[in-house]
């Protein structure tokens, strides 16, 4: 898998770039492979790189009293950065683990600040992207106010399927605000009592 064939596949999805800005892109990231488990950002860190995932998942969580709180996962032609960080230089609130072998193109906030002022294509790319995260911050806070455990689930199931398979289910739960033994009600009807 080739930076550009990412790139390409991200213009699909979000919005095209440019041939040119593109290269810019590729030369100014490095395209390389995080190992399951390695966390990337601590709480408390200045975190100035984002990650496009092309290959893998990877999450961030919270620690709260001594639990970690899963609040956002990202997977292939997804970014992933502590955006709290990354945008405003501020230490970040929380961790972000990879939570499989992943394959990254990595870049850093003074890409995004010099590409986005070169490359009008780039900026709305950065837009679209932070709309979208925003979006879904939104869509699971609604989610957590107002739907029960079991709905949160099925929705979580309707937009990302192979989720089970690929992200353990205590980060699951965590995510989704309920206690492990919950979801596995939810998972197996059986279980109920």
């Amino acid at each position: 898998m080739k930076p550009e064939h990412i790139l390409q596949e991200i213009g699909k999805l979000y919005t095209p770039l440019s041939e040119k800005c593109q290269s810019e892109f590729i030369a100014r990231s490095t395209f390389h492979t995080i190992s399951k488990g390695e966390i990337v950002v601590r709480e408390g860190q200045y975190a100035e790189n984002a990650y496009l995932i092309a290959k893998g998942s990877a999450r961030a969580y919270y620690l709260k009293d001594g639990k970690d709180i899963s609040d956002w996962f990202a997977f292939e032609k997804e970014f992933m950065a502590s955006i709290v960080s990354f945008f405003n230089k501020e230490p970040s609130p929380h961790y972000i683990e990879f939570l499989e072998d992943s394959l990254v193109l990595e870049f850093t906030k003074e890409t995004v600040d010099l590409l986005s002022l070169k490359h009008h294509d780039f900026e709305r790319l950065i837009s679209k992207v932070v709309t979208v995260t925003m979006l879904g911050l939104r869509e699971r806070l609604a989610s957590i106010l107002f739907n029960k455990a079991e709905e949160r689930y099925h929705q979580m199931i309707l937009i990302r399927p192979d989720i089970t398979n690929r992200v353990p289910l205590t980060d699951i739960a965590s995510y989704l605000g309920i206690t492990l033994e919950t979801l596995s009600r939810i998972r197996n009807p059986r279980n109920r009592i």
